[in-house]
């Protein structure tokens, strides 16, 4: 779905966006996830975005979520309902946010550490349970795992390099 996904936004955005990536919970296999593929798209210019992007991803049937702002700074959120719950999230962001690094790095450390992540998807059940619908404590309680899991995902990659 993703793949389809991206080829659908590829078009729509043109040169606008310069790298198009599967992240969150679906882009790691086996961990558990909300039905919901979170998209990450590269621009260089953030501004120069917010003129082109906006109608593009209207187009394909994304709604703007511009009051997420205020607590995803430096990043324009779009969320797309196929029929009935949101099916996608698109997250547009220049490259060089730490939050593309966050989000990047946190996929990839995952994938390569199944136990991890489903240590990780545990908590997460555990913390849906325990928060329902309110989005901002559920992302609140799982903040300190993120960051834990941050440090290791940059110390794996430090060593590495």
């Amino acid at each position: 779905k993703f793949d389809e996904e991206r080829e659908r936004l590829e078009v729509a955005l043109g040169s606008t966006a310069i790298v198009i990536e599967h992240v969150g919970s679906t882009a790691v296999p086996g961990l558990a996830a909300k039905p919901i593929i979170d998209v990450l798209v590269g621009v260089t210019s953030l501004e120069q975005a917010r003129s082109g992007c906006i109608s593009s991803l209207q187009k394909l049937g994304y709604i703007y979520m511009a009051e997420y702002e205020t607590w995803l700074p430096g990043e324009m959120l779009f969320r797309k309902a196929v029929s009935g719950p949101w099916t996608h999230h698109v997250h547009v962001m220049e490259e060089t946010s730490p939050r593309w690094d966050e989000l990047v790095l946190i996929r990839d450390y995952l994938r390569r550490h199944p136990e991890t992540a489903r240590v990780y998807g545990d908590l997460k059940r555990g913390l849906a349970f325990i928060f329902g619908d309110d989005i901002a404590g559920f992302r609140n309680a799982k903040r300190p795992i993120l960051e834990a899991l941050m440090i290791k995902a940059r110390a794996e990659r430090a060593a590495t390099r």
